[in-house]
């Protein structure tokens, strides 16, 4: 008994708002999958009992597949055995389960493609899945209160289909999947707006908390490192009997998106070729470098960020403080400035993979912390994307040095995303270099011995991007040992994706061949 990727003579995309739909079939007696090369022109799973699907998105497709034809062979002349999911010395791949799984109203999205989707995966033979677990819905309607109910089903699934789960601790806020911080926070940033980041015009990103309140008790008496210290230990009593087994690893969210970063970029859109804007504007913050400016001697330099950063609608480079020649964050201001705003990053990233791997220490599972790939910019002496972000990594300094010994200090292993991406595909005006950014960060790993998970940025069917991610994991420079690929959705299962994920699988699964 086989089963094939079988590409079809009929597929119809269109842009739709209220559904993607995929075919997937079973048949229940089968031990062996044969998956062949194919030169047709859609994919879609078929077997002898059909199953179709909704997939709704709210930024999705339609997608129709039918009338199969014939396959090529997209594959080796040995078929896999269907419970090998491990790829000893490989890359150990993880595909990003759809970020609303389990949606706003605690209720599991599309149960029925999820569990046909998990299924597909265990038949291609990739190791596990990703979930992200969000703070704004287990925890949303009272401090203490939580409800994983639906997250518990979902482990459940995975389980069942012997696959391995990376779960996702989000504290964050979500636009994409309307997913908001908990309700009683909000309720309290009513009443304190300051608990939030503000950038220079008194903008505020309502996506995280500010940092600087880590250890300030402004969440009905407790401090937000307490309230996240608690949902851990919640969590972790809750799903002990999965840690260590079905669970293998958790990562920690550190900022916006989860990445250890400044919400420095909120407000740019697509057309906006800004650098993003300095994030300390908040009373709380304020505080911070008030005094630190007092006790460096310098107390005019703590009544607030620098004055003469460009508007997110100009060049930064254009004048002022981040100009190529001249600029202001090459005078003792701009240093004084940069290090102490790095240095704030760095000791939330500290104290929250802290208490992170304070409490799964014993759990008998791996922590880690996403860092963004901040790459606008980078082929200039001041790159003024990576300094907002909170990365004092001009010219002349190392930024990630610092970053990479806090994930080695707790023994974290750092998810990098922007592994797909080339230099030659990015605006020529942004000045942007995503591959020598990813090879300074991961050289910096190399250094202090930490290892890397490695993420795609885009999805990679139609960029070149998978072949970009092969390059970049073989490359005897870099430590990725696992790779996550975001995500699942109804793009993930469309006809030009999902053939060339198959390869990739492939490639992932026998790379320790590639690598000798």
């Amino acid at each position: 008994m086989e089963i094939s990727v079988i590409r079809s003579s009929q597929v119809n995309l269109g842009r739709s708002c209220d559904a993607g739909l995929f075919s997937f079939s079973k048949n229940l007696g089968a031990e062996i999958y044969n998956l062949k090369n194919n030169k047709s022109k859609a994919c879609c799973f078929v077997q002898n009992q059909s199953l179709k699907l909704q997939w709704k998105s709210a930024v999705g497709f339609t997608l129709r597949a039918s009338t199969a034809q014939t396959a090529d062979a997209v594959n080796s002349e040995r078929a896999p055995i269907i419970s090998r999911t491990k790829h000893v010395d490989g890359i150990k791949l993880f595909v990003g389960l759809p970020l609303d799984t389990v949606s706003k109203s605690n209720k599991i999205s599309r149960a029925r493609a999820i569990a046909a989707g998990l299924k597909a995966l265990k038949v291609l033979g990739v190791m596990g899945v990703e979930l992200p677990i969000w703070w704004g819905v287990a925890e949303k309607e009272a401090m203490g209160k939580y409800e994983w109910t639906s997250y518990l089903a979902v482990v459940e699934m995975v389980q069942k289909l012997g696959l391995e789960l990376h779960v996702s601790l989000c504290f964050h806020a979500s636009e994409e999947c309307r997913i908001r911080l908990p309700e009683w926070v909000s309720r309290i940033g009513e009443g304190d707006p300051d608990i939030y980041f503000a950038d220079r015009s008194g903008q505020q990103c309502r996506d995280c908390l500010s940092f600087a309140v880590d250890d300030v008790p402004v969440l009905d008496g407790k401090t937000p490192v307490q309230v996240y210290r608690d949902f851990c230990d919640d969590f972790k009593a809750t799903f002990s009997p999965f840690l260590g087994s079905t669970i293998t690893r958790v990562s920690i969210g550190l900022g916006p998106d989860g990445e250890l970063r400044y919400p420095s970029h909120h407000r740019l859109d697509k057309s906006n070729r800004g650098a993003g804007e300095f994030q300390c504007y908040d009373r709380y913050m304020l505080k911070n470098l008030k005094q630190h400016a007092e006790t460096n001697g310098s107390p005019l330099w703590g009544l607030g960020g620098p004055h003469d950063t460009p508007s997110n609608d100009r060049s930064p480079l254009s004048d002022g403080f981040f100009a190529e020649n001249g600029g202001s964050w090459e005078t003792p201001y701009g240093d004084f400035f940069l290090s102490w705003y790095s240095s704030q990053l760095l000791s939330h990233g500290d104290r929250i993979l802290s208490l992170a791997a304070s409490t799964f220490k014993d759990a008998g599972i791996a922590v880690s912390g996403k860092v963004p790939l901040i790459h606008s910019w980078h082929r200039t002496r001041s790159r003024p994307a990576e300094l907002t972000a909170g990365f004092y990594n001009a010219a002349n300094r190392d930024g990630y040095d610092g970053v990479a010994r806090i994930f080695s200090r707790n023994a974290c292993s750092m998810i990098l995303p922007g592994m797909d991406l080339i230099d030659e595909h990015q605006p020529a005006e942004i000045r942007s270099s995503p591959q020598s950014l990813l090879e300074e960060i991961t050289s910096s790993c190399r250094v202090h011995g930490v290892t890397v998970s490695g993420q795609n940025s885009l999805p990679s069917g139609l960029s070149g991007g998978f072949d970009q991610i092969k390059k970049t994991v073989l490359d005897a420079n870099t430590l990725v040992d696992t790779f996550t690929y975001q995500r699942m959705g109804a793009s993930f299962f469309s006809p030009e994706h999902f053939s060339p994920f198959a390869q990739f699988v492939r490639f992932t699964s026998r790379s320790e061949v590639q690598t000798t």
